[in-house]
């Protein structure tokens, strides 16, 4: 079952920080990571998305998907009612492939101005030495499971056109 985990940071460079880390850490063979994207949040609240390109591959997800959960995350509280219909339908569809409204909710509220976040799809990983290795860094862990079901979907939903062929 592969999970779709949210490491979140106080500072606007712990993501990426992290994010060298546990690419080291994928090559000793400690966590098996099938995507992954940072998201910084200014002090103005915007936010740069920096997606993995060296995990594209058979696993990855692809720009879509980070773009819309991203999105649905940070710019909708944002927008307000404006987009409510539009949110409401995005936020459908996550929920539809396993992705429910509080995890969401959730991460919008635990990532503020002046913070980062590192986001995987991770298929497998050793636990507690990643969690050791990670341990300095202080990261807040948010996290929801993904069936093989779920993951079908979410690939016939976002995957990048590159990685179907």
């Amino acid at each position: 079952m592969k999970k779709l985990i949210v490491l979140a940071f106080d500072t606007e460079t712990g993501a990426l920080e992290v994010r060298d880390k546990l690419f080291e850490l994928q090559k000793q063979e400690l966590i098996t990571m099938e995507d992954a994207a940072v998201v910084v949040r200014n002090e103005d609240g915007k936010t740069d998305v920096k997606q993995a390109k060296s995990l594209v591959g058979a696993g990855a997800l692809g720009g879509a998907f980070w773009g819309l959960l991203i999105g649905l995350i940070f710019l909708a509280p944002v927008l307000g009612m404006a987009v409510g219909a539009v949110t409401g339908a995005l936020g459908g569809k996550f929920s539809d492939i396993g992705i429910d409204d509080s995890f969401i909710k959730e991460v919008g509220t635990t990532i503020g101005p002046g913070q980062s976040a590192l986001f995987l799809l991770v298929s497998d990983v050793e636990g507690e030495r990643v969690t050791e290795e990670l341990e300095p860094y202080d990261p807040e862990v948010l996290e929801t499971n993904l069936s093989p079901e779920d993951e079908e979907k979410l690939r016939e939903h976002f995957a990048a056109d590159e990685v179907a062929a």
